[in-house]
């Protein structure tokens, strides 16, 4: 939220210098080796806000280094959210706005840094123009709609201009309200369980002055940092790059770190195509550049249904699961995480090759292999870790955290003195929470089978409830607590 404040304030002094215009003229500003070059109007009024605007290059940084920062927080927001099932009822909604809200900010992103029009913004075009194309049927239709006739076209730039300023921040400031909107009126704050906290209590500080005065330091101290990140490190150096020619690449070339995942997916896939009826799809093309992204966010926007399908567990949650507690959904957050990560690797596999001096070939294949293999791996490790931990906790309620200290008893037996667990810590592992779910599997109270088992979707059904419901080694809290109270104090 800080963040998108900043976008929009230097996004608003960049507007008064920006000339959103595709068409050809001849540099005559302060940077010499462009000098007498011909270039896009565009290309020549980013290099003016750089070099002949007071304090014109300082706000570029600016406000590139702050959606940078808006994307992270953005994925970390989300990321907290699946792990701690904050996504449940009555959030659904507010969880399907945060995956809109990541989509919008992405493509705003790319359309941003795409408007100077300089060698690698050009070549990210140039790939839009290859992914459009590549759409069975209206793929000609859709590029020429895009770009105004053939590409490179004189009309994409002040398109992506009206797009990147006007219709998705008009969105953005619709849907960032929206959100606090659905908050006040369906929701409470979420919270962890512990001492005092319940579904229907809610523990925190006031929204004057407390909230207030913590909301505004840490405006400031992001203001801040994006202030010291634009200062001393560069970003975007377009003066380098020089401008747009269809024909000329630069070798190395990276996007902004949150299209770097699309960018792996295109450099992994296999050329392959399928050729029938006199016409040519290349799915080393639409299946990277808009399958994958399509199956992504699909399966993040139906999470939650699908969990609530698969557990049966359709109530309200107030109250956030520690991730240890639900070890399925860690794993296949952690799985998930896995496959991000290896479609960002992927998108550099050319200067992994080249710093690393191994051949382009190996590492695209290894990449091939980790996408498969690595989420596999992942879900399986992280549900073990979960499990290990939740044994760990059972541990400390049940004998107490180990003090060190060894005491004989009148028997002759050693036994080493335990200290019991806070209350506070105590509460957030052992507190009477509801189940997670009722089993689907189980008969019910005549001996029936459950009538999932009858077909072939219900037994999938059940497997899986198994794996979120059956595998997990919550402490029994009553017993907890018997042998607790049986320790003495």
């Amino acid at each position: 939220m800080y963040s998108f404040l900043i976008i929009v304030l230097t996004g608003v002094f960049l507007t008064l210098f920006f000339v959103p215009s595709a068409n050809e003229t001849v540099y005559d500003g302060s940077y010499g080796p462009l000098k007498g070059v011909r270039m896009s109007e565009a290309y020549a009024s980013a290099l003016h806000i750089s070099f002949d605007v007071r304090g014109g290059l300082l706000m570029r940084q600016i406000h590139h280094w702050a959606t940078d920062v808006f994307m992270a927080a953005i994925t970390v927001h989300l990321l907290r959210n699946f792990f701690t099932g904050a996504f449940r009822k009555p959030r659904e909604l507010n969880w399907l706005i945060g995956i809109l809200l990541f989509m919008l900010v992405m493509v705003n992103g790319l359309f941003g840094y795409s408007l100077p029009d300089d060698l690698l913004s050009g070549t990210g075009i140039r790939i839009l123009e290859g992914v459009l194309a590549s759409v069975p049927l209206v793929g000609s239709y859709l590029v020429m709609f895009v770009f105004g006739g053939e590409f490179p076209g004189t009309d994409i730039i002040p398109r992506l201009y009206v797009v990147h300023i006007l219709l998705i921040p008009g969105i953005l400031l619709a849907l960032i309200p929206l959100h606090a909107v659905v908050l006040t009126w369906r929701q409470t704050h979420t919270q962890f369980p512990g001492k005092g906290s319940t579904n229907t209590t809610v523990r925190g500080y006031p929204f004057f002055p407390v909230f207030i005065a913590k909301t505004t330091a840490f405006f400031l101290w992001v203001f801040g940092i994006t202030a010291l990140l634009a200062a001393f490190f560069q970003i975007n150096p377009i003066w380098l790059f020089g401008p747009y020619d269809p024909g000329a690449i630069s070798s190395g070339s990276q996007p902004d770190w949150y299209m770097g995942w699309l960018e792996g997916s295109l450099r992994m896939m296999p050329a392959w195509e399928i050729s029938a009826w006199g016409h040519t799809v290349p799915m080393n093309v639409l299946v990277p550049a808009l399958g994958v992204p399509g199956l992504l966010f699909t399966g993040l926007a139906a999470y939650p249904f699908v969990e609530r399908w698969v557990t049966g567990d359709g109530r309200v949650h107030h109250l956030l699961d520690r991730p240890r507690d639900v070890p399925a959904r860690t794993g296949i957050g952690m799985g998930g995480v896995v496959f991000y990560g290896v479609l960002w690797a992927a998108g550099g596999n050319d200067v992994i090759a080249d710093r690393f001096d191994i051949p382009l070939f190996w590492t695209t294949w290894f990449f091939r292999c980790t996408i498969i293999l690595g989420p596999v791996l992942a879900y399986i490790v992280a549900y073990r870790i979960c499990l290990g931990l939740q044994r760990r906790d059972l541990g400390l309620v049940r004998h107490g955290l180990e003090t060190g200290v060894i005491r004989r008893l009148p028997s002759g037996e050693y036994i080493e003195v335990e200290r019991h667990l806070p209350a506070e810590e105590t509460a957030l592992i052992t507190d009477d929470r509801p189940p997670a779910a009722v089993s689907l599997a189980r008969p019910d109270t005549k001996g029936v089978q459950a009538p999932e088992r009858r077909s072939g979707l219900g037994r999938v059904r059940i497997a899986l409830n198994r794996r979120f419901i059956h595998d997990l080694a919550a402490p029994d809290r009553a017993a907890t607590e018997e042998e607790r109270h049986a320790l003495g104090p």
